[in-house]
Order: structure tokens, then C-alpha cells, then sequence
């Protein structure tokens, strides 16, 4: 049941209607007429704009259109009132009853409430984190996998095939850095002393890593230069470091389904074939870019370089895929990779990416669209840096890492439920002021606790329901009729009707950011209720002795706690029992 969804399709109903009749002309396309939430509660339950967005190409006074459509509308059972509001809105009032239906609806479907079919089971690609193999992840990395993940669980929630991806960056210079880092702690655990020059990687997690090398090789690679042991160690550091990321993963509850290694691309011809692929279309040439705008470095060159025309397809300059020298510029991986997973045959591609790649959207978008023939969409997310503070100062050094907090930091400090849901209270693109006080505290102001308490609260009253030897089954609960609906009451049943058009809106738009907004205005529209009860005993969801009058608005708080499970569900969030 989609409340939103069935009165909108009761517009269209009758607006074609309109149509049929000459009241409206013909071909107007009503795409665009929607049905929403007013802005103020007090001027109805729903609006709709399909007046104005009509108006112009009918060549009609759009509140002429409202006033027709208005009364077509009150004519419907649903409808207890239809009323024009300023230049043409129609606001609508639905009868007490069809609210008792959301809550019945919530019952007996269970989980299953919100879920949609929008998808219509395309196959979604999202990779994210692809942190460089090089050490444990950092908060920055976390924010990004909690995103991702919330992300695939929400698409996956509303109809898309989704897999979830980490690109393995170990065919760059990086991965040698963490090879000599490595191999000085490896000296280090032979009992020489080791000086960690700039560039290397000093965190006290490479130690066992040092010392497992040692074990496995014994002294073999001691004081030898690095044409001995620079190969196996790489590989052996970048397998113990995808470990220790696999382990920070599962600690914040992500399980990726592909991890793809950047050095299955080179030497078996898959950059090659993409290049190749966007040659055979007339996309690469050779040529010279332009020099950088602003101050020139010293060294400077115009030099001929194989280029991508990915201003064909908007960025603002075209890209080098090949060096002078004939080696591939760093751009020609990632245009393989995403070649790799256009073929593999998703229908969409999601990245997820640090604030610091801004610059890198809109090449990555022109690959995508040149290597699909426009047929496969490349939606980019960036998400911004967190700022961790903890006892009012803001909160930068992990021992641990050497420079930065890890994941496991953030984790072993507030648990990874309130983890997940704190990188969710704002949108990926906006910054994030993460505080560990805050995140624990039990007040209103704490996103978490609010939403988990009113779980908690749901669940105290089915415990007491069931203590007094009531019946709270969804099957019996389902056959409760509510009577007189308060308007506290109302207020909840509304919120509740929110929720399969909010998962749609935050579906559409890949922002799981809002599932977490909502539950929050669930959490906050129930509390009222509870406290309402507080000063009028008649609105107290177990009022004792009195089963009659309890199980109609037991039902409600049900309802409550299954919609709160399952977008819980959607953020990685287990939703809480009890609180002490």
C-alpha cells in the first residue's frame, strides 16, 4: 500500500476523465502532477499541483482546472474535503478511516511495507570505499562505506539487482611504498633498528605484519636489495592489508560481494581492448593539451600524448590515456575498469568517492557514457570529510595508525549501530561533525538513541501486553477497529503513510540520508503520542485492565516499530529492544 501513490493515481483518474470529457485538451502530459505532504499539516492531509502544472500548456486559469478537479476528487469515498489553495494548489483532506487502513496495511504486510518494485529489477553496480591497500581505514573511509552500503540496501529495499563493489587500488606506486614499510619491519622484528623515512608508512599495524613475514621467509630477505623481495612482499603486504580491511569492513557490518584488483587490468590486455573500443569510435587521437591555467611549473612541456575526446561528452578538456613515453597515463585503468563493468551488463553505475576526487566526475561520467554509447548512467557520489570531537576538542590521532583515527577507533568507541547512523544524519555531500559525547547521549537531541527509544518503547508495551495475557498478534491486532482517531493519533498514522513514497524519493535520488530523516520524524510524532498519554489516560497505548480500548492503539505503536525495523534495516541498524 502506497497512500500517496493510490491518490495520485486517482488524479490522473480523474484528470483523464477531463481530458475525455474536453474539459482539458488533449496530449497533456501529466508527468509532473504529484501528490505530497503539505508543507503546513494544518491545511490537510495531501496536496497536489496538478492545477499549475497544467495551467500554462492548457492555456487554462489554473485554479478554473482546480475547481473542477476539486470537485470530481470529493466525490471519492477517500476524500472528505478538496479544497483551492492561493494560485491553484488543491489541498485534500482524507476520511479517519482510510488512516486505520495504513496501520492494517503495515500489519499484514510486515517488512514487506515500503517495498516497491521500482527497480524493476535493474542491475546496479555500487563501488565504494576502494580504500589503497596501504593501512587500516580511516574515518573518511567509514563514512563513505556506511554510505555505500546504506545506499545498496535501499536500492536493493525498492526493486534493483544491486552489487556491491571495492576496487583494489594495488597496481600503483603506493603498494611499493607499503612493500618497503613492510620490509622495514621485518628488519625490526630480526632485531635491527629501521628509520621510517618521509613517505613510508610508520603505524604500529604494520608490526605483525613485519613479524608474519619473518615467519614465513625466515631471514631469507635480510639486508638484500629490493630486486630480491620488493615482488613477494608487495604481495604479501597488500594480501595482509586486504585482511585487516575485510575485518574493518565486517566490524561496521559491510559484506562487499566483488572485490576487483586493479592488477587483474594490466598485462591481459584490458586496457588495451578499452582503449581500443573507444578508438574504434573515433574517441582517441593524438595530440597536445592545452598548459594549466594559472602559474606554469617550471618543467613544462607541450608534449604529443594520446588523448580521449571527453569533451564530447562534457568535461571541460579532454583527457591523456597514453604517455610520450607509451605508458599508461593513470586515467586508462579506471577507463578499463568501468569498461570491465559495462560489460558485465549493469544497467547503472554508482561510485562512491572522497571529497578530494571532485575533479575527477566529470571524466569518469564521459568514459561511461562513451564506453555504454550512452545506454549505461554513471551517478558519482562524493562524500565530504567528518570531523571527529570528543570531550569538546576536536579528535585527530590514532596511535595505532600513526596520523590518523581508524574505523576500528570510531567503532570500538560507540559500536558500529550508532556509528552507522550518525554518518547518515546528513547528506554525503555536506560535512559531517561527528561527536562521540553526543553520539551517546539520551536526549532528543541524539538522532539514535531518539529513533532506537521509540523502538524500545513499542516493544515494552507488547512485553506488558503480553505479561496481562492480551493477544497482540498481527492477526489480532489486524481485526481491531480504532474508533475515534485523536489527532495525536492522526499524526503518527500520517507519518506512517510517509514511508513508501519517502523510500521512493530517497531511492530515486540515492540518498539514504533521508531514510534516516524520516525515522527520526516517525520517532518524533510517536514520542508525542506516548507523552500525550501521560495527561490523558484515555490516549495510553496499554491502559491496564482495559484490553478493549488498549489493542486498537497497541496496534498503532506496532505499526511504529515494524516501519522503524525496516528502515533500520535499510542504514545496517539493529533496532533495539530495550534501553537502560
Amino acid at each position: 500500500m502506497n497512500l500517496f501513490a493510490d491518490i495520485r493515481a486517482l488524479v490522473i483518474q480523474e484528470l483523464e476523465a477531463m481530458t475525455a470529457e474536453g474539459a482539458l485538451p488533449e496530449g497533456l502530459s501529466l508527468a509532473n502532477v504529484a501528490v505530497e505532504p503539505p508543507r503546513d499539516a494544518a491545511h490537510g492531509d495531501m496536496a497536489t499541483n496538478a492545477a499549475m502544472v497544467l495551467a500554462k500548456p492548457a492555456k487554462a486559469n489554473p485554479r478554473e482546472i482546480a475547481g473542477k478537479l476539486a470537485e470530481r476528487l470529493a466525490a471519492d469515498e477517500r476524500i472528505e474535503s478538496a479544497e483551492i489553495a492561493g494560485p491553484g494548489f488543491i489541498n485534500l483532506r482524507l476520511v479517519s478511516g482510510v488512516w486505520g487502513g495504513v496501520v492494517k496495511a503495515v500489519l499484514a504486510q510486515g517488512e514487506g511495507f515500503g517495498r516497491s518494485d521500482l527497480g524493476e529489477g535493474r542491475r546496479v553496480n555500487i563501488e565504494f570505499v576502494s580504500a589503497n591497500p596501504t593501512g587500516p581505514m580511516h574515518v573518511g573511509h567509514t563514512r563513505g562505506a556506511v554510505f555505500g552500503d546504506a545506499l545498496a540496501s535501499l536500492l536493493a529495499y525498492s526493486g534493483h539487482e544491486v552489487t556491491r563493489e571495492y576496487y583494489i587500488n594495488d597496481g600503483g606506486a603506493q603498494v611499493d611504498v607499503l612493500a618497503r614499510s613492510v620490509y622495514l619491519r621485518y628488519l625490526e622484528a630480526h632485531g635491527q633498528e629501521v628509520a621510517f623515512e618521509d613517505g613510508t608508512y610508520p603505524g604500529d599495524y604494520l608490526v605483525p605484519v613485519g613479524e608474519a613475514l619473518k615467519a614465513k621467509v625466515g631471514d631469507a630477505f635480510v639486508d638484500k636489495g629490493e630486486q630480491v623481495w620488493l615482488e613477494e612482499v608487495r604481495d604479501f603486504a597488500t594480501e595482509a592489508m586486504m585482511g585487516l580491511i575485510r575485518a574493518d569492513l565486517a566490524a561496521l557490518g559491510v559484506e562487499m560481494d566483488v572485490f576487483f584488483s586493479e592488477k587483474a587490468l594490466y598485462g591481459t590486455g584490458k586496457i588495451e581492448a578499452a582503449i581500443e573500443d573507444l578508438r574504434d569510435k573515433g574517441l582517441i587521437y593524438e595530440g597536445k593539451l592545452k598548459p594549466p591555467k594559472g602559474k606554469l611549473p617550471e618543467d613544462w612541456e607541450a608534449r604529443e600524448q594520446t588523448l580521449f575526446k571527453s569533451t564530447e561528452f562534457g568535461d571541460d578538456e579532454d583527457r591523456p590515456v597514453q604517455k610520450a613515453d607509451g605508458k599508461w597515463a593513470y586515467f586508462a585503468p579506471d577507463i578499463a575498469y568501468h569498461f570491465d563493468k559495462v560489460s558485465r551488463g549493469f544497467d547503472e553505475l554508482i561510485d562512491v568517492f572522497g571529497a578530494d576526487h571532485g575533479g575527477y566526475v566529470k571524466r569518469m561520467k564521459a568514459a561511461v557514457a562513451a564506453l555504454s554509447d550512452n545506454r549505461v548512467p554513471l551517478d558519482v557520489k562524493l562524500v565530504q570529510l567528518v570531523k571527529l570531537f570528543k570531550d569538546g576538542q576536536e579528535f585527530k590521532m590514532s596511535k595505532r595508525a600513526g596520523t590518523f583515527v581508524t574505523l576500528r577507533d570510531v567503532v570500538d568507541e560507540v559500536g558500529a549501530d550508532v556509528t552507522r547512523f550518525v554518518m547518515l544524519t546528513r547528506k554525503n555531500d555536506a560535512p559531517l561533525d561527528f561527536d562521540f559525547a553526543k553520539a551517546m547521549e539520551q536526549s532528543k537531541d541524539n538522532p539514535v538513541f531518539y529513533v532506537q527509544y521509540a523502538h524500545a518503547r513499542v516493544r515494552s508495551v507488547l512485553r506488558k501486553a503480553e505479561a496481562a495475557g492480551w493477544d497482540v498478534s498481527e492477526k489480532n491486532l489486524l481485526e481491531q477497529e480504532p474508533g475515534t482517531v485523536h489527532p495525536a493519533e492522526l499524526a503518527t498514522m500520517r507519518k506512517l503513510a510517509e514511508w513508501p513514497r519517502m523510500v521512493e524519493i530517497a531511492a530515486k535520488g540515492h540518498e539514504p540520508h533521508r531514510i534516516a530523516f524520516y525515522l527520526y520524524d516517525l520517532a518524533q510524532a510517536f514520542h508525542a503520542l506516548w507523552h500525550r498519554g501521560n495527561d490523558e489516560p484515555e490516549l495510553r497505548f496499554f491502559q491496564e485492565g482495559n484490553e478493549s480500548a488498549s489493542l486498537p492503539k497497541i496496534a498503532i505503536a506496532k505499526a511504529v516499530s515494524v516501519v522503524i525495523s525496516s528502515g533500520l534495516g535499510i542504514l545496517g541498524v539493529t533496532p533495539a529492544e530495550e534501553l537502560r
